[in-house]
């Protein structure tokens, strides 16, 4: 941190208790009481350097009855209190301190306040603090952001203000957050980054410096903002806004600055850290007052640009539950209920479930805070242009539930879907605020309505006493058409839906029955006719299940058919060849007992080149057309076909047998 070493002389001021005294040898001729504290000095030091401490002087003087009495002067109202004016009581003296980035502002204010300008003194402490203000704390972040911290004191702040202070740290902050924070105070960077000590500070020549390596993200300065005023850290925004920073990371500061003065926005904060005296998830930090201000100012300076999700939906969440434990202005509420109804679609079951700190209402959820909530998301849906058409009228890829028909209507439907089936167990919830909170959700945005079943199913349970009329009502809420087979099943039997919906359940499973059935049968036709297929919507087809079913089958059906007809092609050419095969076996024989060897061989050398090869390529053919088959339902005629190849190999090796008879016969015969 820079400084300025001001004055030569030794310190010679001593306190004891509640007062200075200034050890000079001289006794002590004036007083100056401010606040609790009171300084033992000696007039002309403080006449010659400050006009409105010659002005007290003298007019205390005046008073005074006796010319050796000291006269008492009250600076009450300095800035910065005892602290500052026992350094500027040095600087009086010419005794030796240092002017840093931390005590400057009060000491320009208090030179401000006490009048010390040129007109006193060469080299007063007004020109003294606006040279070092000038040249070297606005020209460094750390600086600046110590000189800025030090405004936040009440009395200072209005001083600074004046002076221009305040904008000048302001302004030299938000042009350095734009640019690279290692040339604005900090070493060097070398490849690979600083050197550090074993401490973990950055060195500097070897000698460490005592800062903490930086992050050079973009949001590298959100930790050092973070210590400011409110009032002074919105104004920093402010600027930084006017600069041209991005909203993303505007909103960045925003949220680090408020997670560290509302802890309680971690919904798992543990309680043991909280006192006694304090509601859960409010930090004993602050009291509840300055964290009600800073939710609602936080609450105005979060951007909001359409089209973009800038600040987090779990965050905005959690500034929603601390608005309502802190009871904050309605104002407030709203905006962030505008706020989170505009990214519902982003949001989690989790967030949803906001308790009910009202001791007024009887419900464990608050959900008039979620009606409140759907509603501003149903209306920032109609002005953005969503999707209002029909799932009825859309196309296949709709009905399957593929990625493309998740819109933000049916991601919030699903979850509101979920939501009443948590609340739905509350006891203490009326019947009109469920039907209101699931009847607003539009048809079109449920493709199925299992979900919203299952919470009827749990209200149903957990509110026996309703009548029968109120049942049926409730029960009117979901759509039996667009139940999955699976809900038809449970719904047939349950004994808690009324009569008239269990009827209505029934002809409906038969219905989708029957559709399916068509739909099968439909599919066979558009294949024999090679037409593409277009069908209606099967109804109870969950992540489209049977479409998907019904074209594999109907894939297997053509492969099956075709194996089938040739399966039966080489059945019969497997006949015909053994037809063939027992004809010539009793040509064979006669030949052989008429015409002797000769004969025989020869013809038995033409059936085989007649028959013998081609059956071998046929066989050959046939074994490698059902290998290359996926499905192995043809197997078995397969097998027949090597068969009937084993038999012709037998019925040649029983001809070749007879040959040789016939040639022994001959040969005995010619002896």
């Amino acid at each position: 941190m820079a400084c300025m070493k001001l004055g030569s002389k030794t310190d010679s001021f001593q306190r004891q208790g509640q007062a200075w005294f200034c050890t000079t040898g001289l006794p002590s001729d004036v007083v100056v009481e401010v606040g609790q504290m009171s300084f033992h000095l000696h007039k002309f030091p403080l006449l010659s350097r400050s006009g409105l401490m010659e002005k007290l002087i003298s007019e205390a003087s005046a008073s005074l009855e006796k010319q050796d009495q000291k006269c008492v002067i009250n600076l009450s109202d300095i800035p910065a209190g005892p602290r500052t004016f026992e350094l500027i009581a040095k600087f009086c003296y010419g005794v030796k301190l240092e002017l840093t980035a931390s005590n400057v502002v009060p000491l320009r204010c208090a030179a401000e306040h006490l009048i010390m300008s040129e007109e006193y003194g060469e080299g007063n402490l007004i020109a003294k603090t606006e040279t070092f203000l000038n040249q070297t704390v606005v020209k460094s972040w750390r600086d600046s952001l110590r000189a800025l911290q030090s405004c936040g004191d009440e009395d200072i702040l209005p001083y600074a203000d004046e002076l221009n202070i305040t904008d000048r740290c302001i302004m030299s902050l938000a042009a350095k957050a734009l640019t690279d924070p290692n040339i604005f105070g900090w070493p060097v960077v070398e490849l690979g980054g600083p050197p550090q000590s074993p401490g973990g500070s950055v060195l500097w020549n070897g000698i460490s410096t005592g800062a903490r390596p930086m992050n050079l993200s973009s949001g590298w300065w959100y930790e050092d903002v973070s210590g400011l005023s409110l009032p002074i850290y919105k104004r920093l925004i402010l600027a930084m806004e006017s600069r041209g920073i991005r909203p993303e990371v505007i909103t960045g500061s925003l949220v680090s600055y408020t997670r560290q003065y509302l802890p309680g926005l971690n919904r798992h904060q543990d309680s043991t850290n909280l006192k006694s005296d304090h509601r859960p998830g409010l930090s004993p930090s602050l009291p509840e007052e300055a964290q009600k201000a800073l939710l609602e100012e936080i609450g105005q300076l979060l951007p909001m640009q359409k089209g973009l999700i800038l600040i987090p939906t779990k965050f905005l969440f959690g500034l929603l539950r601390t608005a309502i434990i802190l009871r904050a202005s309605s104002s407030c509420t709203s905006n962030l209920e505008k706020r989170i109804g505009a990214q519902l679609d982003q949001a989690t079951l989790e967030d949803l479930l906001i308790p009910t700190f009202s001791y007024s209402t009887e419900t464990l959820y608050d959900v008039d805070c979620m009606q409140r909530i759907l509603e501003h998301f149903l209306a920032s849906n109609q002005t953005t242009g969503g999707p209002q058409t029909s799932p009825s009228s859309g196309d296949e890829d709709h009905l399957i539930g593929s990625p493309a028909s998740l819109t933000p209507v049916t991601k919030v439907a699903k979850l509101v879907d979920g939501y009443l089936a948590e609340v739905a167990s509350d006891v203490n919830l009326k019947l009109p605020k469920f039907q209101a909170l699931a009847a607003a959700i539009p048809e079109h945005a449920r493709p199925y309505d299992d979900g919203l079943y299952r919470a009827i199913d749990i209200y149903l349970k957990s509110h026996p006493w309703l009548s029968e009329s109120e049942r049926e009502q409730l029960c009117r809420l979901m759509d039996c058409q667009k139940l999955s087979i699976e809900a038809c099943t449970h719904a047939a039997q349950n004994e808690r839906l009324p009569l008239r919906i269990i009827v209505q359940v029934l002809f409906f499973e038969q219905l989708q029955l029957r559709t399916s059935i068509a739909g099968c049968l439909l599919v066979s036709d558009n294949l024999d006719q090679s037409r593409p297929l277009r069908s209606g919507p099967i109804p109870g087809a969950t992540e489209g299940g049977w479409a998907t079913a019904v074209r594999e089958n109907q894939v297997l059906r053509v492969g099956m058919d075709s194996m089938k007809m040739r399966v039966a092609e080489l059945e019969k050419e497997c006949e015909s060849m053994k037809q063939e095969i027992e004809k010539l076996g009793r040509v064979k024989n006669d030949n052989n007992t008429s015409s002797g060897m000769g004969i025989g061989g020869r013809t038995w050398g033409n059936v085989t080149r007649k028959f013998g090869f081609k059956m071998k390529s046929q066989m050959c053919s046939a074994e490698e057309e059902f290998a290359s088959e996926q499905q192995g339902k043809g197997k078995g005629q397969v097998e027949k076909v090597k068969a009937g190849k084993g038999q012709v190999e037998k019925i040649k090796e029983g001809n070749g047998g007879r040959d040789q008879q016939n040639k022994r016969l001959s040969l005995e015969r010619e002896r």
